[in-house]
């Protein structure tokens, strides 16, 4: 089979896309045909190991496992002899962890992971992204900050992958959204569902008077010493990209501040907690009240231009690449 594989960690030029063994399921696995596979941000980090401290699971020196990607949809070709949950034939998506290897035409995933079927009607395409922008999303929103009706959240990145996403989950969870957006992308983050929408080209966002219970940071283009003076008295800063301020800013306000700065890894949690997680996005799509942008679609050959483009932070919504 063909899978985009990294050879060293660094430019998108490192991805070469080679012809190896398909993989074969374990007992408690499933074999899944690739239709199509996000190009996330994350997944650009990844490829750079950025941050430094991703090297400790991702490998110091080279990738201790270098087929790229982690998010998937396809159908299920091959099942282990203890599967019940699944069977040949079922239409599915999902996320591979720190496994990755789903940016390839087969993958196999334990049938317990983060696995389901793809909801009535939705694509390949758009169920590929489900486990970036809003699985990420809805774990910050309604665990991380529990937002409550009423409350106003800015979101910063608001046209991207989570950010369009946290949009419009924020809104079904009735609180007030403030996007922040380009110029191009205002008329997108208003269709989703917010309330105001801020053009950082024209505005900057941190000298407005207006404050939020919560800042949800999508990309950590800003960062909570800078818009702690925007939150309310008990507001919460969020963003799901570490790095050392971050936890920095983290330990001071547990111990020294009502107002709070915090970060989660939502890929590394239980594969129980993020499957309720998909259950629950799957009935907000169903209800119509959820949807997916894509930007993109490239072809699997096509990875590193694919990643090239996700490097140059204009992407809407998501990328996606169609293997199948």
């Amino acid at each position: 089979m063909q899978a985009a594989v990294l050879t060293r960690y660094g430019a998108p030029e490192n991805i070469e896309i080679m012809d190896i063994v398909p993989p074969t399921p374990k007992a408690d696995e499933v074999l899944v045909k690739v239709y199509a596979t996000p190009v996330t941000t994350a997944d650009t980090m990844m490829r750079r190991a950025q941050p430094a401290i991703s090297r400790l699971f991702l490998g110091f020196s080279r990738p201790r496992n270098n087929i790229m990607g982690t998010g998937f949809a396809g159908k299920v070709v091959a099942v282990g002899a203890e599967v019940e949950d699944f069977a040949v034939g079922d239409r599915v998506y999902g996320e591979s962890g720190l496994g990755f290897a789903a940016n390839a035409e087969y993958v196999c995933v334990p049938a317990n992971g983060v696995i389901d079927w793809i909801p009535l009607a939705f694509s390949y395409a758009d169920a590929a992204t489900l486990c970036d922008g809003p699985l990420t999303s809805y774990h910050f929103l309604k665990t991380l900050a529990n937002i409550q009706e009423g409350q106003k959240v800015l979101i910063i990145g608001a046209s991207g992958s989570l950010g369009s996403a946290a949009v419009q989950l924020a809104r079904t969870f009735g609180a007030r959204v403030t996007g922040v957006c380009s110029t191009r992308n205002v008329a997108l983050v208003r269709s989703l569902g917010a309330e105001e929408v801020i053009d950082y080209t024209r505005t900057d966002f941190t000298q407005m008077a207006a404050t939020y219970d919560v800042i949800f940071d999508t990309i950590s283009n800003s960062s909570y010493r800078k818009g702690k003076h925007l939150l309310t008295e008990e507001g919460v800063y969020m963003t799901p990209v570490l790095n050392f301020p971050v936890l920095a800013d983290m330990l001071y306000t547990r111990f020294f501040s009502r107002k709070k700065a915090r970060f989660d890894a939502a890929g590394l949690l239980p594969a129980r907690q993020l499957r309720g997680y998909l259950e629950a996005i799957s009935q907000l799509i169903i209800d119509g009240k959820l949807r997916v942008i894509i930007d993109k679609k490239y072809t699997l050959p096509e990875a590193a231009e694919a990643h090239s483009y996700v490097d140059t932070g204009r992407k809407r919504g998501n990328v996606v690449l169609m293997v199948a």
